[in-house]
This record gives structure tokens, sequence and C-alpha cells, in this order.
């Protein structure tokens, strides 16, 4: 019996280092901190200012308006993004980004504390954030290649990931509760607050541990050599159009899981926000699961497009909610698994001196994506139902695998031959 037990024991430690291993080095543990106190302000923000909105307006097209706002900039200026990340020093990219969105968000609560908040100015803060997400996001996923070695980058990202949809159930909570017992304008206060151990953990890495990428010279046309790069290495090319039509129309869950919660089940805000719970829980389980693999393929990530697709055909199927909130959590495991390997492998297969312009291209497509693909979710589910806007996003994500499928199946005889 105590061979068995010290056996399992074994089994487990190994697994943790697996899964953790990333945390060893110490300027990704430091990041790690700090961003794992940021996330939960950065979600405490966005309920709130969804919440700010609806107070001032009561209108659902307003929320609309300012959630658009955050994410235009990087449909029109994503790409040059990429290209300042690939010129600039990464870890002095994200400290200034970091501290713009402390700045904002600050200037956000002293408004609401205040009493002096206008609909406009909170449009103008949401359109100055989405013009600092333009930097920040590329900057951020390209700055994982120079803190891990190749080995640990698909358990950075996808520690990254854990970290970011943990965040996703805590700091809704704690914006709700802050919002009930304090004032709207509390949520934004921690959240400037929250920037703080992200901009410590930055100042205190050794860079000389660095694994740093050379500077981009400055010159014309690398936004669309950039373009011209990814077209000429398929396996880029593959994945991007894979996350593009996933983005598109399989990343709209604020659209669909309201509209699922309230005409097809029958209910109201607490089931919208048991289903959001179930997609959070199966996000972390599928960022753990993640963390543990030691590399990106194209193969996997064809086949968790297969699953991201026929899971969301499942929720759509479900008959009554305990099978719906169980498929969800699938959904939510196959969702965080394609994104983590979608990012991965781009880092992987670029070029060190294209990473920036590369992960912007993908930051491109999926957050610049939401503008465009919202409101076709939406008008979808306004014509025939929420279980058709899951349709919507699993049949497509489906045919796109399929497509691909002989491409890789190609490329897969070229090699063994």
């Amino acid at each position: 019996m105590g061979s068995a037990d010290d056996t399992f024991l074994a089994r487990v430690r190994t697994a943790h280092r697996r899964v953790f291993r990333s945390l060893t080095v110490p300027n990704y543990r430091r990041f790690f901190t700090g961003h794992a106190m940021s996330v939960i302000g950065t979600w405490m923000q966005r309920v709130a200012q969804d919440w700010l909105v609806l107070e001032l307006t009561d209108s659902p097209v307003a929320l609309g308006i300012s959630t658009a706002l955050q994410f235009l900039p990087t449909l029109m200026f994503g790409l040059w993004g990429g290209v300042l990340v690939d010129r600039l020093d990464r870890r002095r990219t994200i400290m200034a980004t970091q501290a713009a969105s402390a700045v904002l968000a600050a200037a956000l609560a002293v408004l609401v504390l205040g009493n002096l908040v206008q609909l406009w100015m909170v449009y103008a803060l949401a359109l100055g954030l989405g013009l600092v997400t333009v930097l920040d996001v590329p900057a951020r996923q390209a700055f994982v290649t120079e803190m891990v070695s190749p080995e640990n980058y698909v358990n950075a990202q996808a520690l990254n990931s854990t970290v970011h949809n943990a965040g996703r159930l805590v700091g809704p909570a704690i914006a709700g509760v802050l919002i009930a017992t304090v004032d709207v304008g509390a949520a934004f206060a921690v959240n400037a607050l929250s920037f703080v151990a992200v901009l410590v953990g930055l100042a205190r890495m050794n860079p000389r541990e660095l694994h740093r990428v050379p500077a981009l010279p400055r010159a014309k046309g690398q936004a669309r050599q950039a373009l011209r790069y990814v077209w000429e290495h398929p396996e880029l090319r593959m994945c991007l159009f894979l996350v593009a039509v996933v983005a598109l129309l399989g990343q709209n869950f604020r659209v669909v899981f309201p509209l699922l919660a309230r005409e097809t089940f029958g209910g109201g805000a607490e089931i919208y926000g048991w289903l959001t719970s179930a997609l959070g829980v199966g996000a972390v389980l599928g960022a753990l699961a993640s963390a543990a693999r030691v590399d990106a393929t194209t193969w996997s990530l064809l086949l968790w497009t297969f699953a991201f697709a026929g899971v969301n055909v499942a929720v759509a199927a479900a008959p009554v909610l305990g099978l719906a909130m169980a498929a969800v959590v699938a959904l939510g495991i196959a969702n965080i698994c394609f994104n983590t390997l979608a990012r991965t492998l781009l880092q992987i297969r670029a070029d060190p001196t294209m990473q920036g312009r590369v992960i912007a291209l993908h930051s491109l497509l999926f957050l610049g994506s939401t503008p465009l693909g919202a409101p076709i979710t939406g008008w979808v589910c306004e014509q025939w139902g929420a279980r058709t806007g899951l349709l919507l996003a699993g049949i497509p994500a489906g045919l796109a695998a399929l497509a691909v499928l002989p491409w890789l199946r190609k490329v897969r005889a070229l090699r063994e031959e």
C-alpha cells in the first residue's frame, strides 16, 4: 500500500513540475505574479464599464458602442502595432502600456467617484484603452519568447491563459460586490492599483537573463512584409485562417449566452451567470491541460478546431440546462486549447524578428473581428434563436478544418518521403 501511495505521489509531483515548469524561471515568475493581479483588475473594469454604460443610458446600443471602441483600434492599426513591437524593447513597451492603462482606469475612477462622468467620457477612455491594446497585446504575447526557452513556450502561454481565465472567474465577482456595496467607481480604482503589481514585476526582472531579440531597424514596407511572410509560410497561413473563422463567428459568447439563458432555458441573469462560469471552469481546465504539453503542432490545432466545432453543436442540441452546462464546460476546454495552440504555433514557427508583427496579425483577427462578428451573431440569433448562433459558431469552424485537412495530409506525406 505504501509503495502504491509513494508512486501516486511521485506522479503527482512530476505532473505538477511539468505543468508549472515555466515558474522556475525567475523573470517569468515575476511577470506571472504581477500579471495574475492585473488581470483580475482588468476583468473588474470590463464588468464595471458595462454596468456604468447601462446606468448612464439604459441602452444596449450604447453598450455595444463602448465595447466596439475598445476593439476597433486593433482592427484598424493592429498590424502597425506589431511593427512597433518588433522595433522597440518589449519589456519597456509593456511597462509603458501598463502604466498608460493604469492612468486611464484612474481617470475613469475619479470621474465616476466625483459624479462628473458623462457617456462621451466613457467612450473616449474606452477608445484610449483600445489604442493602448494595439501595442500591449502583441508586446505581452511576444515577450514570452524572451522570458523562457523554446521548449517552454507552450507551457508559458498556457499558464498565461490559466491566469486570464481565473481572472474571468474572480474579477467579475469582486466587481459585483464593490458595485453593490461601495460604488462602480471603486472597481475602476482597484483596477488602476492592480497595475502596480505587474509594473513592479517587470521592474524587478534581470534584463541580462532575457533572450533578447535584435531590434528591427526602421524601414518602409515592414507591415506589408509581415503579410508576405505569413503568406509564404503555409503553417502560419493555415493557423491564421483557422483563427479568423473561429474568432469571427465562434467567440461571441457574450452575445449568445444571455439569449440562451433567457429564451432557450427560460431563465434570467442567474442562468447567464451559470453558463459564463461553466465556460470559465472549462477554460481553466483547458489551460492547465495545455500547460502540460511540450510542443504545439498543426495537427493538434486542427483536432482542437474539430473539437471546438463539435462542442458548439452539442451545446446547441442540449435539451436541458444541465446537459448544456456540461457541454459549455467542454466548450471552454476546446476554446482555450485552440487559442493557446494557435498563439504558440505562431511564435514557434515565426522568425524572432517577425514575432511582433505575426502576433499582431493574430490580435487583429482575434480581437479586431469582434465589432464585425458580434452583430452578425446577434442578427442570426434574433432571426432564428440562440441555438442557431451556436451552430453559426460550430459549423463554419468544422468546414474550415475540413478545408485545411487535405493540405495538412499533403504536407505530412512530403515530410515522410
